[in-house]
């Protein structure tokens, strides 16, 4: 994943995204003769930080390594990277599962290292090289062989996602690749103790892909298995668009990247009191989120998970319960109509044309009984369109809700009235067409009579 910096891992170059071909490619990406690098110890900060969020060992000394291959989009012939002595080691990470259960995703290791720059095969006779990606901060997440399924994956990854935008040292934008995903695959014989030969499939950029890709090369691993053939150890891509994957090249062992200390860079050495530096400007972690709004606002495991789901998600609800909301009915609103109102604009909960303050004066008209909550949904949308307060869209369009008792009786006289038929069948037993007053009446009130008081008074007219 790229760390959100703003200058790259080695040089003073922007990192910034969408910027013309080669134009933040400076001399030290480039790696031209004489440049030395210099490393970004916010970097540094950011690896540290997320060793602590995974309950990882931090290295006390961790050293820069030469990573030795050749491809166009790597002029310098080398990535730096590390090897021997990664920055993070083994650490942990528990994902929720399908089932309900919970699981542990170990940790083997995380170390920064630079980005690669991209080739590109659109609006070329052939193909063309943007540099702008090299020297990007990366930390890549090796993870143990503890994933038995695509579905776990994905959860896995998306607990990931989650965390690195909770801790602000990535954007998460699959789309623009500053999260991505090598998974690797093999297969064995139920009963079997040997892994089975395994593929990695490259730079998977969406959690839909990832469980696809994955799905298929398990299905190809046993094709090729159940057909007598065996397993090449092999780099694979995956086309999203067509969703077809293709061999890319035989999978390299480390011996082949010649690793060695690069001599440029000088051993990183981290003191205790860098570590604990970095834990006090931790954020509350998504678990203790979750489990705080639990045990605080009496929320379902199931609903404290959706609104923890992203630290903006999480910010906005806990907004509009500071502007006096009730804390379960906040919850349904934002996981509900707010959700499905961002989705249909495509736009994320920092956009939301519904601020915190207004969705909290909204619940308070629902809940002081000025509106119902069918007309409130109709309110909500007016509010999402910029019509204004949930107060001025009421008072504009008239929707303040019938609760006078007095005034429900006369409406309901004449819905029983008008129904005679309807009302024998109901006094000789038939009690489903209770439902069926109930609507005649909001249909005389357009949807503006109190439900519950309709029901109150429906039952004591229909008994006399």
């Amino acid at each position: 994943m790229q760390l959100q910096t703003v200058s790259k891992i080695f040089s003073g170059a922007s990192t910034a995204y969408g910027a013309d071909p080669n134009t933040q490619a400076c001399a030290i990406d480039l790696g031209m003769p004489g440049v030395l690098p210099v490393l970004n110890a916010e970097a540094v900060r950011m690896a540290i930080k997320l060793g602590v969020a995974i309950d990882a060992e931090i290295a006390p000394r961790c050293v820069f390594a030469r990573k030795h291959y050749f491809y166009p989009d790597l002029p310098k012939g080398y990535q730096i990277s590390q090897y021997e002595l990664p920055i993070v080691g083994i650490g942990k990470l528990d994902i929720d599962l399908d089932d309900g259960e919970k699981k542990t995703i170990g940790v083997t290791r995380a170390h920064l290292e630079e980005d690669a720059g991209k080739s590109v095969h659109e609006g070329f006779a052939g193909s063309g090289i943007d540099l702008n990606r090299a020297g990007t901060p990366l930390i890549e997440i090796v993870s143990e062989p503890d994933i038995r399924s695509a579905a776990e994956a994905v959860a896995y990854l998306k607990k990931l996602h989650s965390l690195v935008r909770y801790l602000e040292i990535c954007d998460g934008n699959l789309q623009e690749g500053s999260f991505r995903c090598d998974a690797n695959v093999s297969i064995r014989k139920v009963g079997a103790s040997e892994f089975g030969t395994r593929t990695e499939t490259k730079n998977l950029n969406s959690f839909r892909f990832v469980e696809k890709a994955i799905n298929q090369e398990i299905e190809r691993q046993i094709d090729v298995l159940e057909s007598g053939g065996t397993i090449t150890q092999e780099t694979r891509l995956y086309n999203g668009a067509t969703g077809v994957a293709r061999a890319m090249r035989g999978k390299e062992e480390a011996n082949d990247y010649r690793y060695f200390p690069d001599p440029d860079l000088l051993p990183v050495m981290t003191t205790e009191s860098d570590i604990a530096a970095v834990r006090s400007t931790m954020p509350e972690l998504p678990d203790a989120k979750r489990a705080r709004f639990v045990d605080e606002f009496g929320l379902s495991d199931y609903d404290a998970g959706v609104l923890t789901s992203t630290r903006e998600l999480a910010d906005y609800y806990e907004a509009v319960l500071a502007a006096g909301a009730d804390p379960k009915i906040a919850a349904n609103w934002v996981a509900g109509s707010l959700a499905a109102a961002l989705n249909a604009d495509s736009i994320e909960i920092t956009e939301s044309k519904v601020s915190p303050d207004q969705l909290a004066g909204l619940i308070a008209r629902i809940d002081d009984n000025t509106i119902s909550g069918k007309i409130a949904k109709d309110v909500f949308e007016a509010m999402w369109v910029g019509e204004g307060s949930a107060d001025a869209i009421i008072e504009a369009k008239g929707l303040k809700q019938i609760t006078d008792p007095d005034a429900l009786g006369k409406i309901i006289d004449e819905v029983i009235a008008n129904n005679p038929g309807q009302l024998e069948q109901y006094r000789s037993g038939k009690d489903k067409l209770f439902g069926f007053f109930v609507g005649q009446t909001m249909k005389a009130t357009q949807g503006k009579a109190n439900p519950a008081e309709v029901n109150k008074l429906l039952k004591q007219k229909l008994a006399e």
